[in-house]
């Protein structure tokens, strides 16, 4: 998919892959208001496959900006904590994320040049 393999080429310089940038930002985002979120809430949110999602998380946590806790109540449960370095490295990428999101999507809400004839030939 074009959009994601531009993005990617975007986040590689911040050492990020699209797919960890969801989960870093959907964690992040879960995380506002509480300390951790259970990985099996974030896997329910993001609506992907819990192994993928536990290798993405895998990767950010040997890459300093997730934490993996066992729960005190259930050590089944995994409480992922969003690094401070996570913190700065999101605040950094959002934009370039929004930016590409903006051009992207208004490039594909034009028209192609065939579907500006076609109109032409239908009025």
């Amino acid at each position: 998919m074009r959009w994601q393999r531009e993005l990617n080429g975007l986040l590689k310089p911040y050492g990020l892959t699209q797919p960890q940038f969801a989960v870093l930002a959907c964690c992040a985002w879960m995380t506002r208001e509480a300390d951790a979120v259970p990985q099996t809430k974030l896997v329910e949110t993001l609506g992907l496959d819990k192994m993928h999602v536990s290798q993405v998380v895998g990767r950010l946590e040997d890459a300093g900006l997730l934490l993996r806790q066992g729960s005190g109540e259930d050590r089944r449960v995994k409480q992922l904590i969003v690094s401070e370095k996570a913190q700065e490295l999101l605040a950094k990428c959002f934009p370039i994320v929004e930016g590409h999101d903006a051009d992207f999507f208004a490039e594909a809400s034009s028209p192609t040049p065939l579907a500006r004839r076609a109109a032409r030939v239908i009025r």
